[in-house]
């Protein structure tokens, strides 16, 4: 008897079901989220925001970095001689008019000259190698590619470095550029011989000649790299990896949104603006910084609006260059 009042009952659940889905497919507003999508409102936030860049590096022994042209002009080189000992003071290698005025290139305290890297009497730009130097003593050494370089270039004042099993993390002072250098260049200089000497008559007995110091070795070509100092109290090994943090963009007080709610190309973007009734609103954005969490919004927002995450798709067109949907810092 149970068997029949149960299987009555569940044919009219069944059907009472049925009854009330739709009959046909689902119509989707656009103004609104999809169905089963998981959304949560954001509202912008101020804090200061520092993005930072890490670089595999290495200790090394006496590594070569370049030194640039302070400004537009003709360079002209010094004959360098080769120093007894570790310089104490700069050493001026070169110098670059501005017309009647001169720009004086000179390689730190502690290093040695090791190159010319373009002719002399060359017309050079401001920021362009024209000279090598060999650091005497240990540094740390980090390979840079060329997407890494841009957003570090000018931005070499923070730089912090954590060696790995070993000291750190500590300030590192960078020498140089970090643009690629060619082969230096370093050129020989004429035998001295009785007939050139001044005030020495040539019906003179040849002087037993004093020995020469070694040639001085031009440096060899580099590709991009950082190259900075440790302090002196931290203790180096020659071949130990490390970890170089560049600090590239701070920020005071940035107006951000998690990166989830923006869509769209570095430098801009779009956010959907979620409206009072619910419905959403696309709205362009200005970007700027971003610490790969929350991302800085530089113009079209005011900061009292409430905005949907995740944020607006955008149409194919609109994706260029690959996957934008998570726009990055300079």
């Amino acid at each position: 008897m149970r068997k029949f009042v149960l299987a009555p009952l569940c044919a009219l659940v069944t059907v009472s079901v049925a009854a009330c889905s739709p009959s046909g497919p689902d119509q989707a507003n656009p103004e609104l989220a999809p169905r089963g999508t998981q959304m949560t409102k954001v509202k912008p936030t101020k804090q200061d925001l520092t993005t930072k860049l890490s670089i595999a590096g290495k200790v090394e022994m006496n590594p070569t970095f370049g030194l640039v042209a302070p400004a537009d002009g003709e360079v002209r080189y010094f004959d360098v001689p080769t120093p007894n000992g570790t310089p104490t003071r700069p050493i001026r290698v070169a110098t670059v008019w501005k017309g009647q005025t001169p720009n004086y290139v000179e390689a730190p305290a502690g290093s040695t000259f090791s190159g010319r890297l373009v002719d002399d009497k060359a017309t050079v730009k401001a920021g362009m190698p024209i000279a090598s130097a060999k650091h005497v003593g240990y540094a740390i050494v980090g390979d840079i590619d060329g997407q890494q370089a841009y957003k570090i270039n000018g931005a070499l004042t923070d730089v912090t470095v954590q060696i790995k099993n070993g000291p750190g993390p500590f300030p590192c002072t960078v020498l140089g550029t970090i643009a690629a250098l060619p082969s230096g260049t370093i050129p020989e200089k004429p035998p001295v011989t009785p007939d050139n000497k001044d005030g020495e008559k040539k019906d003179q007995p040849q002087q037993p000649q004093q020995p020469q110091q070694p040639q001085q070795q031009p440096s060899s070509s580099t590709g991009l790299r950082i190259v900075c100092t440790a302090p002196a109290d931290v203790q180096m090994i020659n071949g130990a990896t490390a970890s170089i943090e560049v600090t590239t963009g701070k920020s005071a007080q940035a107006l951000v949104v998690p990166v989830e709610a923006v869509a769209g190309q570095q430098g801009k973007g779009k956010v959907d603006v979620i409206a009072q009734d619910g419905s959403r609103r696309t709205t362009d954005v200005t970007l700027g910084l971003t610490d790969g969490k929350v991302i800085e919004v530089k113009s079209g927002l005011t900061g009292d609006e409430e905005l949907a995450v995740p944020g607006p798709n955008l149409p194919e067109g609109q994706q260029q260059g690959g996957d934008q949907s998570k726009p990055t810092g300079p």
